[in-house]
């Protein structure tokens, strides 16, 4: 994909990187310099504090119960012997 360098140095990103990144106007980006490169990132911070305190938790359920329901288990939760590395299990 290419982009021109405009009159004003701006740049227009290519339809195809916005859809896969899924930007919007007004998204923001952060812009760092590596060597030769300029690297362009979507700034997730900004999307998840817009996010929070939008959404309530069931009545009667605490996070864990939200995490264990997502993901098996919960912080703190014992980790099961099958997802444990291999020097770790018991033997």
């Amino acid at each position: 994909m290419d982009a021109t360098v405009a009159e004003r140095g701006q740049i227009t990103l290519p339809k195809a990187a916005r859809d896969a990144l899924g930007l919007v106007k007004g998204t923001k980006l952060k812009v760092e310099v590596e060597g030769g490169r300029i690297i362009l990132r979507k700034d997730v911070d900004d999307a998840i504090s817009r996010l929070r305190g939008r959404f309530k938790l069931p009545a009667g359920m605490t996070t864990d119960d939200v995490m264990r329901e997502l993901r098996g288990r919960a912080p703190g939760d014992p980790i099961p012997e099958w997802d444990r590395p291999p020097s770790e299990r018991r033997k």
